[in-house]
């Protein structure tokens, strides 16, 4: 099932999402599964709960579309829950990175080249893994979300302040996306 996106704006993206257990989601495979489906329609390589509006610490990646560049990528796909950054290590580099949440804004953003992870997959099984390139990147991406962080918060302020006017457009619906959004300031009936 496809979720709705929700927009930049929105108090679930600022808040650090919490531990979640088995118990409490016996479906979580399911719910992964919309979140790939969701993340694929809207031609993504990462997704995290709380951009689908669940303020718990889980997100998907599938860095396949990354394979030109890193041929390990080729099957890069994953569920993290409960993710825990242990490391980060190395020497800081810049990518051109974008955000669903934050569509038609794409900014260079420094990150380390190397971040060692414990989590959770989706079976419930515990990894202590080390990710490096373009799979640590965009497994940093979706766990600053799970902490109440985008992307937009590593800019540089002059760069913030020229991107100022169009995150509020974003988060009142002034923005043309081919996928499912909800947006904190548009009202309903309106």
């Amino acid at each position: 099932m496809k979720l709705p996106i929700i927009a930049y704006g929105d108090p679930v993206l600022r808040k650090k999402a919490r531990d979640i257990s088995p118990q409490e989601y016996p479906n979580i495979k399911q719910f992964a599964e919309d979140m790939f489906e969701t993340m694929y329609n809207a031609r993504g390589v990462g997704l995290a709960a709380p951009q689908v509006g669940h303020s718990i610490r889980m997100f998907v990646i599938d860095a396949s579309p990354f394979d030109d560049d890193e041929p390990e990528l080729k099957d890069f796909k994953k569920v993290f829950i409960n993710a825990c950054i242990e490391e980060e290590t190395g020497e800081e580099w810049a990518f051109n990175e974008g955000c669903l949440s934050i569509p038609d804004i794409r900014e260079d953003v420094y990150r380390q080249p190397v971040v060692r992870l414990s989590y959770y997959d989706e079976e419930w099984k515990h990894h202590e893994e080390t990710f490096k390139g373009l799979a640590a990147r965009v497994i940093q991406h979706e766990y600053d979300h799970i902490e109440g962080k985008l992307f937009t918060d590593k800019l540089n302020p002059l760069r913030k302040r020229l991107i100022e006017k169009k995150l509020g457009e974003i988060s009142r619906g002034m923005v043309s996306v081919d996928y499912k959004m909800k947006f904190p300031a548009v009202k309903k009936g309106r």
